[in-house]
């Protein structure tokens, strides 16, 4: 992750929870007060999340000591101690929601992302996720997709092109929307294009474009479109695709398949966070 793009999101993150700061905290337990932090998972899973405990603790207290017995991408189980974080009970209250809500739903995208690798339990193609991210946290949700065994698609619509049917429509064609984009794109920007018939495919074979998307797309049916394909051409299966689904793509020799339920239909792993007074 991009750790000055990181900060930055903390930074807001605690600013949206402070405000002024933590009142209830502030009138009851003394400044100088010490303790420790133990998170906990609650229930077994995937682990993502490592530098938001390291770099956000230590946004609100330089001197905090953090202890890590846990990796991204590690398999976790119920009643393992993922961190003990020591320092002023006014700082760890104050960094503890914040960093539990990150940590949880890092780890829910990547435990959910390993549940699709093991399904589709090929090494030919790869689990990619799709933009279909929560607003503000694409790049922790992208980056736990990592951490979880899978890929990224593109991160936005500024590092890819991927022309879709209204694309299609507006410029006549595949064809013709490819010829647009090529006059216009640099050589580093790669094309997609979606399609869902094999008229299509063979349009879209024909324009050279770096990546074919079948698009709601039965597994038979890519069966018979991908013998269209050349080898020079990446193709990616897209679109309804639901876990239980999963098994019934791994022998369709598609290179990718781009699940969006992995960041916008996860659920958070359960982590703790249990407080000790000194």
């Amino acid at each position: 992750m991009n750790q000055i793009k990181l900060k930055r999101m903390l930074e807001n993150f605690f600013l949206e929870d402070l405000g002024e700061g933590d009142q209830t905290t502030n009138f009851i337990i003394p400044k100088q007060k010490e303790g420790q932090l133990v998170l906990m998972a609650k229930e077994a899973g995937v682990f993502s999340g490592v530098d938001i405990i390291k770099i956000g603790f230590l946004l609100l207290n330089k001197s905090i000591d953090i202890h890590l017995n846990v990796s991204d991408g590690a398999q976790v189980k119920q009643g393992d101690i993922l961190a003990v974080v020591k320092g002023s009970v006014l700082d760890l209250l104050k960094g503890e929601r914040v960093i539990l809500n990150l940590i949880q739903r890092m780890s829910g995208v990547a435990t959910l992302t390993n549940q699709a690798v093991q399904e589709l339990n090929c090494s030919e193609t790869r689990i990619c996720d799709t933009r279909k991210t929560t607003p503000g946290l694409r790049m922790l949700e992208k980056y736990a997709v990592r951490c979880g065994g899978g890929f990224n698609h593109r991160f936005g619509l500024y590092d890819g092109v991927m022309i879709k049917d209204n694309h299609i429509e507006w410029a006549g064609s595949i064809k013709q929307a490819v010829e647009q984009v090529r006059k216009r794109a640099g050589h580093m920007i790669k094309i997609e294009v979606e399609t869902e018939t094999m008229a299509q495919v063979i349009e879209a074979v024909e324009a050279q474009v770096d990546v074919i998307m079948f698009d709601n797309c039965h597994p038979d049916q890519i069966r018979q479109f991908i013998k269209l394909v050349p080898n020079g051409i990446v193709t990616e299966a897209s679109g309804g695709i639901l876990l239980s689904d999963l098994a019934s793509y791994r022998d369709t020799g598609v290179d990718y398949i781009s699940l969006g339920f992995l960041t916008h239909s996860y659920q958070s792993l359960d982590i703790s966070a249990n407080l000790l007074i000194d």
